[in-house]
């Protein structure tokens, strides 16, 4: 599904309030149930690290991209660190690690899938049994992909990860809104807060964001092109959260967009689709290019014919994500 433009409309008059406020008690049933489940639950310990990269509202932030980067950074300090994905919509339920060579998005899911690329990656539909086996397998630190509504494993670090942009939405939990629980409550349990900007220049505005008095530690982050765009004229689909947000990056980097075309997040593209894709393209003389997360769904064949434009985070503070990183390994190490 496409995120309802309700949920980012902060109109107080009209269709989209009225709809917000048929929707509100279901949201505040939602927010009480995801509460209670939260309360009662007794986090299981892994007896190694967890990081987890979390998220408040529904739909991508860019969390994926956050845990790529913290695990080649913790790998980089002489940890084996390995990310910890629930597998959505992939059919396996794990504990399994990821091969990139014998699995498919259809498998696995297509995050897991995409982080097994350049690092360690295991699924996992029970995170407290994947914990257990990815130990049990010589893993020292988990950089957990989602999770911070899951209390079944016990955190180390909470990284909250926010869109700069699109912010918490309306401030309405689902179905009224994008968030998945109250901003306030969730940021309680939180360590930190990265908030992902369009660039390395933009600033976020933190009043709208509600962390002018946050005692959270605030990191800025962006992505930027693993490499530069394809040459000529481009066709973009993409089928993320936020497909503008790659259109715009193409664009920025120097991409001549012909055209694009936008999909529901963790959309899963048939053979008639493509083949209308690469028509469309061939009618532009331009060439089909799309997200690494999007190319990684796709069939070999259909890979061969389409262009995987790579992007990696960047961190305004490098060093207190490091310091971040170190406190909590260093901290679950300690007994007690």
């Amino acid at each position: 599904m496409r995120p309802p433009a309700f949920w980012q409309d902060d109109a107080s008059r009209g269709s989209a309030a009225l709809t917000r406020a048929l929707l509100t008690p279901l949201g505040a049933l939602y927010a009480a149930l995801g509460t209670r489940r939260i309360a009662r639950a007794t986090p299981q310990r892994a007896g190694i690290p967890v990081i987890c990269v979390g998220n408040l509202t529904l739909g991508g932030t860019g969390k994926t991209p956050v845990v790529r980067a913290l695990v080649e950074q913790l790998r980089q300090d002489g940890l084996r660190a390995a990310s910890l994905s629930r597998g959505w919509k992939g059919r396996l339920d794990g504990p399994v690690r990821v091969d990139p060579d014998h699995h498919t998005a259809g498998d696995v899911g297509d995050e897991s899938l995409l982080l097994a690329r350049t690092g360690e990656a295991w699924i996992a539909r029970d995170r407290a049994a994947g914990a257990l086996a990815m130990r049990a397998e010589g893993v020292d630190v988990i950089v957990m992909d989602d999770g911070h509504q899951n209390p079944s494993l016990h955190k180390d670090l909470s990284l909250i990860v926010v869109d700069g942009e699109a912010g918490w939405g309306a401030g309405r939990v689902f179905p009224a809104g994008p968030l998945r629980e109250p901003v306030a409550r969730g940021l309680a349990r939180a360590d930190a807060v990265i908030v992902m900007m369009p660039d390395g220049e933009t600033q976020p505005d933190y009043r709208r964001l509600q962390l002018v008095d946050s005692p959270l530690p605030v990191v800025r982050a962006w992505l930027e092109p693993g490499e530069a765009p394809p040459e000529g004229r481009l066709l973009a689909f993409a089928g993320i959260g936020r497909p503008q947000k790659f259109y715009d990056a193409l664009a920025r980097a120097g991409g001549e967009l012909a055209e694009t075309a936008s999909f529901p997040d963790h959309h899963a593209f048939s053979n008639p689709e493509l083949e209308r894709l690469a028509d469309l393209a061939a009618a532009h003389r331009a060439r089909l290019v799309t997200t690494e997360k999007d190319w990684v769904r796709l069939s070999p064949d259909w890979r061969k014919q389409v262009a995987a434009w790579p992007v990696e985070v960047r961190f305004s503070a490098p060093a207190h994500v490091s310091d971040l990183l170190r406190q909590s390994v260093d901290g679950a190490a300690k007994p007690g």
